[in-house]
């Protein structure tokens, strides 16, 4: 099995809906940041090593056949160039939106070590390299959001637009479905992974 669908954008932009989205359409197992809580002692030494210049991704991406969400979108272009039969979407919500969300769930806990569980430090650590990655030095809320226009511009630049979709959840089955060749289901698009539903989530990872 190989990548056939590979989402750059950032967490907190319909990751987790989108993930939904791609196994109904039949294009899963998808890859999530929730697969690397779920399955840790796998799948963070691994990330490491790609945030180490070593990356594995037949390893990372054994039985996926898409990938969304971080830590994939950390690691977009070298998946771009990894699978480059691989079509390629940009999940996005407005900037303003996105700051709001991700700063009350994952930067909330990322930048709070000292209210990491034991048992997950070494997932926290690992997560805090795949935010330094994407975000490089920013902190505060004006060089995160620069930060995230500037990840977009270079997605859109570096990807051809016939192998690109730029998808909010809003948009729905149908533009998502025409990109990817495939019908359009009955049923309504995912809507999911809301605050509430990221800190349930995030107890799963003290398990880790």
């Amino acid at each position: 099995m190989t990548l056939s669908v590979i989402s750059a954008g950032f967490g907190r932009t319909g990751t987790m809906s989108l993930k939904l989205a791609l196994e109904q359409l039949g294009l899963g197992p998808c890859h999530h940041m929730i697969e690397v809580i779920g399955n840790g002692a796998v799948q963070v030494p691994l990330w490491n090593d790609a945030l180490a210049g070593k990356p594995d991704f037949c390893a990372i991406y054994d039985g996926y056949n898409s990938a969304v969400d971080w830590p994939s979108a950390a690691f977009w272009k070298e998946l771009a160039e990894a699978y480059p039969d691989a079509k390629i979407i940009l999940s996005t919500r407005s900037a303003e939106s996105w700051y709001d969300s991700i700063s009350e769930t994952i930067l909330a806990t990322v930048w709070a070590p000292e209210k990491w569980p034991p048992q997950a430090v070494d997932w926290f650590r690992m997560v805090t390299k795949v935010l330094e990655r994407s975000f490089g030095e920013a902190k505060d809320k004006d060089a995160i959001i620069a930060a995230f226009h500037a990840h977009e511009a270079a997605v859109k630049a570096a990807i051809p637009a016939e192998r690109l979709l730029v998808h909010s959840a809003k948009d729905g089955w149908e533009p998502l479905c025409a990109f990817l060749g495939v019908p359009v289901p009955q049923t309504p698009y995912p809507r999911t992974n809301s605050k509430e539903e990221f800190f349930e989530h995030m107890k799963k990872a003290d398990d880790l």
